[in-house]
């Protein structure tokens, strides 16, 4: 692995090369990207795609990425549409693309301003409010994770980010009479440190799950887009904002092992299968 950095008048963006480039197979590089995850969240799943010329990298305003020069923390996914517009040509393009989460919704932002930089989107998971029938009520849902965040700090404010995005169903009046949930049963302190800058769980990600996809550029793109969604998500917030959002494309979403995170090792307390997540993605790009 290379890393290296991408300097731009806004931020300064560090990547990894996994491979070399151009690539050994003639086959595009393949980008990985996050957010609010960084490029180490998919390291696990690079060690099963040994054969394939990977990229990952850090978005603006996080880890390695996190001097912004432009006055904002928002993490707005067209902005961030702009820097992988330029990391792909740095690299040498066109890609393909794996988004994970709001990595998934940069993803079909990119697709749409930049078709030509992608040859297949998988777009696994991404949290968009905006395409649900409740869309408004999952709007209050997640007020609910940043005012608990806001009043009582990283804990409960995680707790109730667990207990909106593990819901089954749509928001009604059953989901928001719960009483809150208690940081500890998920092993979480109930201590506030007094910060409130979380990439997730502050107000900076709106912006991601706000994004309203164009969904006739994407269905004019030259790009295949394939919207992906764990077997073991079904219910949850991201599993209808990923049919939903591929319903709206005309198809139905593609499925994947395990969860939202199934591509994660043991590293981050949440295992999912990342071998067999691969494998899958190896396939779906495969056509």
């Amino acid at each position: 692995m290379e890393t290296h950095t991408l300097a731009t008048d806004e931020v300064d963006l560090v990547y990894d090369v996994h491979g070399p480039l151009p690539t050994a197979d003639g086959r595009p590089p393949l980008l990985l990207i996050g957010q609010p995850m960084e490029a180490g969240g998919f390291f696990t799943l690079a060690g099963y795609l040994p054969d394939r010329t990977l990229i990952t990298y850090d978005p603006r305003g996080l880890g390695r990425s996190s001097v912004r020069r432009d006055g904002r923390t928002d993490m707005d996914p067209v902005v961030q549409a702009g820097d992988l517009h330029r990391l792909i040509a740095e690299v040498g393009g066109p890609v393909e693309v794996f988004g994970s989460s709001g990595g998934a919704v940069v993803g079909l932002a990119l697709v749409a301003a930049h078709p030509e930089d992608v040859v297949t989107l998988v777009a696994h998971e991404p949290p968009l409010c905006a395409v649900l029938p409740d869309a408004p009520a999952a709007n209050r849902a997640r007020q609910g994770f940043f005012d608990a965040y806001w009043a009582k700090g990283w804990g409960a404010g995680m707790a109730q980010f667990i207990a909106m995005t593990s819901w089954q169903g749509e928001y009604t009046d059953a989901y928001f009479a719960q009483p809150a949930p208690d940081p500890a049963q998920f092993g979480m302190p109930s201590e506030d440190d007094g910060r409130r800058d979380d990439p997730l769980l502050s107000d900076r990600a709106w912006a991601v799950s706000d994004y309203i996809p164009d969904v006739e550029a994407l269905k004019a793109a030259s790009t295949r887009v394939v919207i992906a969604v764990g077997e073991e998500s079904a219910g949850t917030f991201t599993a209808r904002t990923s049919e939903a959002t591929a319903a709206a494309l005309g198809r139905e979403a593609t499925v994947f092992p395990s969860n939202h995170g199934g591509f994660l090792g043991p590293e981050f307390g949440m295992p999912g299968k990342p071998e067999e997540f691969a494998a899958r993605l190896e396939e779906v790009l495969a056509g």
